[in-house]
């Protein structure tokens, strides 16, 4: 798949998720095969409020490209102003969301609140590609509810305002992240447009990448929820784009070992108290479906230190050998 003239292979791309899309994990995707990182999703009122903690969420590293840079806002003016901030850094595109479900997001009439207003939505991207070069892309949802799925002629219009790719998750505002992805939704955005749209919405394995792809004609998809603890679904779908077979099933040692370095990243990049408040929240992801999770994740959620998580480890560790569970 080609966005302007940059090519992002294999055709698979991590969605951004705030608190979790941090460059320690994009990191972790990329040496498995991801071929488009995102930031979190990025305030433009933060960055033109030089907000300090909005600017280290641009931070990015040339190893991560290509790599899209995700804003948020209402007002096509700020929009613009905080591309042009962006477009300093040298990102390869710059994202606009237009699918943000949450309440805070929505009530300030920003994320999948601009579903309902087609008219500023085209206004936002318009001044945003008339005020940079760096493409302008944009992911929305299916519609703000089951009675006005949008995508398809908002993407048009989107397209004429000068969006260079459109990722469609397919589902509503109303959805959230439950339910099903209706992906008849992508489909009908890939046969409105002529730019790429990338399917987004319940690819959990390499097998839905690749149905995914067939059924709605979309140029590349879009992982989310399925990558939380498992960056090694994107060498799987990789393989399967490229026609080979899947990689072997990922181990309990391999998977203790990726939560130790995901959480000595995350320490180096902000600091232990902020790592470790962090990996409560995602380690449970790496041994879900494990023997013994459920003890295991009790222990971590206690953990107040990298020597805790280490503690915790070694003693599923020990678990998993008395009990022969799995061979490490």
């Amino acid at each position: 798949m080609f966005i302007g003239n940059i090519a992002v292979q294999p055709p698979v791309v991590l969605a951004p998720m705030a608190g979790i899309t941090s460059q320690p994990f994009r990191l972790l995707v990329k040496e498995q095969g991801c071929g488009l990182l995102v930031s979190e999703m990025v305030s433009s009122k933060g960055l033109l409020h030089n907000n300090q903690k909005t600017f280290e969420m641009l931070r990015f590293a040339d190893s991560e490209r290509p790599f899209a840079v995700q804003l948020f806002g209402n007002h096509p003016g700020e929009m613009a102003l905080a591309a042009k901030r962006v477009e300093e850094l040298s990102p390869d595109f710059i994202d606009v969301n237009m699918g943000c479900p949450v309440a805070k997001v929505v009530r300030n009439g920003e994320g999948s609140a601009l579903l309902k207003q087609t008219e500023l939505a085209c206004e936002i991207v318009a001044r945003m590609a008339d005020s940079v070069k760096t493409p302008i892309t944009v992911k929305l949802r299916s519609g703000w509810d089951e009675h006005s799925v949008n995508a398809p002629e908002l993407a048009v219009l989107l397209e004429k305002a000068g969006a260079r790719a459109i990722t469609v998750h397919a589902r509503t505002r109303d959805q959230f992240y439950g339910g099903a992805a209706d992906w008849r939704v992508i489909k009908a955005v890939a046969a409105s447009v002529k730019v790429p749209v990338i399917g987004n919405g319940d690819v959990k394995s390499a097998s839905d990448a690749l149905e995914m792809r067939a059924v709605t004609g979309c140029a590349a998809v879009m992982v989310g929820r399925a990558a939380l603890g498992n960056p090694w679904l994107f060498a799987g779908i990789a393989a399967v784009f490229a026609g080979r077979a899947q990689p072997r099933a990922i181990g309990v040692e391999e998977r203790l070992t990726m939560l130790a370095r995901h959480l000595e990243m995350l320490t180096e990049y902000e600091g232990e108290p902020s790592a470790v408040r962090q990996m409560r929240a995602v380690a449970g992801y790496y041994i879900k479906g494990l023997p013994g999770a459920a003890n295991f994740r009790q222990s971590f959620n206690q953990a107040n230190s990298r020597a805790d998580f280490y503690a915790a480890v070694a003693e599923y560790r020990r678990n998993c050998l008395r009990d022969g569970a799995y061979s490490l």
